[in-house]
This record gives C-alpha cells, sequence and structure tokens, in this order.
C-alpha cells in the first residue's frame, strides 16, 4: 500500500510540475525560461536519496518537519518531475511547425492554441516517455526504506528474514514487475485514446 502510495502521489506531483515546467522552459520571458531551467537542472543534477535525506532530516531542523509519506511524495515528485520537464519541452518543440503556422492563422490565442491544438499533440508524442519516467519512479520507491518508511522492498526484506532469499526476492521481482506491467497497460490505453483523438489510429474498442 505505501508503495502504490508513494507510486501514485509521485506521479501525481510529477506530471503536475513537468508540464508547469516544461511551458515556463519555452517561455520567451528570460526570467520565466531561467527559473524553470534552474529548478529543472538542480533537481535532475543531485541524487533522489540526498534530497529524501534533506527533505527528511535537514527540513526539521528549521522547524519543517514533514510526515515520512509527504515527504517520499515530494522527493520523487520534483526529482521525476524534473525529467518529465524536458519530456514535455521536447515533445511540445517536436509539434510540426506546421501546426504552429495553422494556429497564427487562426488567430487563436496563446491558452487556445497550446490547449485546443499544441499539448494535444505533443501529449500523444510524450506520453511513451512519461510511460518509462512512471516505471523509474515506482522502482526509485524502493529507496524510502531509508526513512523508516515500510514499503514493499522493507517488507521483502523482511520475508527473506523469516522465509529464505530465493524465495522472498522472487516474491518481491513478481509483485514489482505486476505492478509496472499495469502501469503500462495504463499509459499504453492512454497512448491509443490520444493517437485516436487525433485520428493517427484505432479506438480501445477496435
Amino acid at each position: 500500500l505505501i508503495t502504490l502510495q508513494l507510486t501514485v502521489g509521485g506521479a501525481a506531483l510529477a506530471f503536475v510540475l513537468a508540464v508547469g515546467l516544461g511551458l515556463m522552459a519555452r517561455s520567451e520571458n528570460i526570467l520565466i525560461r531561467g527559473t524553470a531551467r534552474v529548478v529543472i537542472e538542480f533537481f535532475r543534477g543531485t541524487s533522489l536519496v540526498v534530497q529524501l535525506f534533506f527533505l527528511f532530516f535537514v527540513l526539521p531542523q528549521f522547524g519543517m518537519e514533514l510526515p515520512p509519506l509527504l515527504v517520499g511524495i515530494v522527493g520523487l515528485g520534483l526529482n521525476y518531475g524534473a525529467y518529465g520537464a524536458e519530456v514535455v519541452r521536447g515533445s511540445i518543440n517536436a509539434v510540426p511547425v506546421g501546426q504552429w503556422e495553422a494556429t497564427t492563422a487562426l488567430s487563436l490565442g496563446r491558452v487556445h492554441r497550446m490547449t485546443r491544438i499544441i499539448f494535444p499533440q505533443a501529449w500523444a508524442l510524450m506520453l511513451p516517455s512519461l510511460n518509462n519516467l512512471l516505471i523509474l519512479l515506482l522502482k526509485g520507491t524502493a529507496i524510502v526504506s531509508f526513512i523508516t518508511m515500510a514499503d514493499l522492498t522493507f517488507a521483502i526484506d523482511k520475508l527473506q528474514q523469516s522465509t529464505d532469499t530465493f524465495f522472498a526476492y522472487t516474491v518481491g521481482l513478481v509483485i514489482y514487475f505486476v505492478i509496472a506491467y499495469a502501469l503500462t497497460l495504463l499509459m499504453n490505453a492512454l497512448e491509443v485514446r490520444a493517437k485516436h483523438k487525433l485520428g493517427m489510429g484505432e479506438s480501445l474498442r477496435t
């Protein structure tokens, strides 16, 4: 349950940050673009373990003590959100120039241009990469046992003590694989739906 909570919560935060930072990184305003680049490079360039340790052990020294579950979600969200921001930015940039020109010809405002024309196309492009990041985030939850959380990896270690090494870690591999495969099926369904809405593939019903 802890592993699933961390995965869902971390993924939700990471997605919000990825879209926000990805759009900011494309801004014409150098201050907004520069702020996004600093945040992205900082969280991509530092270790997730150190980030979790900072949130869990250092922040309380400044009177900001967070529950372990929230620390895990925030740490995972910040780290993978930074990677996701580059996926979002790259996917938006990959939308054909003709589509951008068409929005200009239609006199669409920035918000309508992005939400109705550009982002739906970028969404279909970014889903495979976001799927990879989601699986990596799932596996990244294993390190929260370092901040006193009894996640799936912690439970596997306890199982190993009461049974044997082969059985315990085989069970662990199977459980992680089942969760990862379920997430992949979900992301694949989203990709099929996104492409179908763009007229680029069959629907889920066919």
